[in-house]
């Protein structure tokens, strides 16, 4: 039972980036527009997280700057597609790639080269009273940091926001028909863009958590294709908030298990098996699903009519 509770703990903590980056994912693509630059926003998420963060000794500061840099990506991928009309996966491919050198060259501007990797102290679990002492549950959902406890809010808020308010209303609106949305006056190509914007400062901040919450330290490859994880997971929770908690935490067991399993040390089972868990896992779920209820127009430029 200890194994198995330890198991749930981790893969909780685990699914928090994903759902994190998901949820974002979620929100502008209920607009139309496929953040296809999510790799990218998350690796410069982790790079300005983890230099946030051991500039300053704190890691508030590196949120916050993980949340910027995010940011930042997601507005040059909202101006290229939103405002400029470019296509959104070829645009937020370009954008990843070029993240992926900017990050490198810039760590090692400012850092130089390394022959000890830096590291910085992690964020630390915060046990809630009483309810952190449930047998079996308490240790599972009350004993983590705070941005896996923001995270699991974040999710049912966005949830009622979506599907229950004038806001959500308005988002869906755009995704749905854009014509007829601008016809009501609503402001597409804006809703779109802030959007986007939105999803940057989420995936920033999750791409921060594998540095500042899991391994307290940087390199190139710490993203490992965890962007494209929750890319995934959006699909596979049919663009609903919810739907992105669940597979979330199905993707946080896998890498869990993936991990556990490696420590274990098993002779005869390739270690690279379990790595793989999770990306095979996102094939076999996404083969397996029969429908999809996709925004009608998601991928699809908005050009007003004059």
């Amino acid at each position: 039972m200890t194994t198995v509770v330890n198991l749930l703990t981790r893969a909780f903590f685990m699914s928090t980036p994903l759902i994190l980056g998901a949820l974002g994912e979620v929100i502008a693509e209920r607009t139309g527009m496929m953040v296809t630059a999510v790799e990218g926003i998350f690796l410069i998420g982790a790079w300005g997280g983890f230099i946030g963060a051991y500039l300053s000794g704190s890691c508030l500061v590196g949120f916050l700057l993980a949340a910027l840099c995010g940011l930042l990506v997601a507005m040059l991928y909202g101006l290229t597609t939103v405002y400029m009309q470019q296509h959104q996966i070829v645009m937020g491919t370009a954008i990843a790639i070029l993240v992926t050198g900017f990050c490198t060259f810039f760590y090692r501007v400012i850092f130089g080269v390394q022959t000890t990797p830096l590291k910085i102290e992690t964020l630390k679990v915060i046990e809630i009273p009483l309810l952190s002492k449930i047998p079996i549950i308490g240790s599972i959902l009350f004993s983590q940091n705070l941005i896996t406890y923001l995270t699991y809010i974040l999710a049912f808020v966005s949830w009622y926001v979506i599907f229950k308010t004038s806001l959500g209303l308005t988002l869906r609106s755009c995704g749905e028909n854009a014509e007829a949305a601008d016809a009501a006056g609503i402001p597409v190509t804006t809703v779109r863009f802030l959007a986007v914007a939105v999803a940057g400062c989420l995936g920033g901040i999750a791409g921060a958590y594998y540095p500042i919450c899991n391994v307290g330290m940087y390199n190139s490859e710490i993203i490992g294709g965890r962007g494209w994880i929750a890319f995934g997971i959006c699909f596979l929770g049919n663009w609903s908030p919810l739907g992105a908690l669940v597979f979330g935490i199905i993707f946080g067991i896998s890498e869990a298990l993936g991990v556990y399993v490696k420590a274990l040390g098993l002779s005869g089972v390739p270690s690279e098996l379990f790595s793989a868990l999770p990306y095979l896992l996102v094939i076999i779920l996404t083969v397996a699903r029969r429908q999809f209820r996709v925004p009608a127009q998601l991928g699809t430029n908005y050009v007003k009519e004059e």
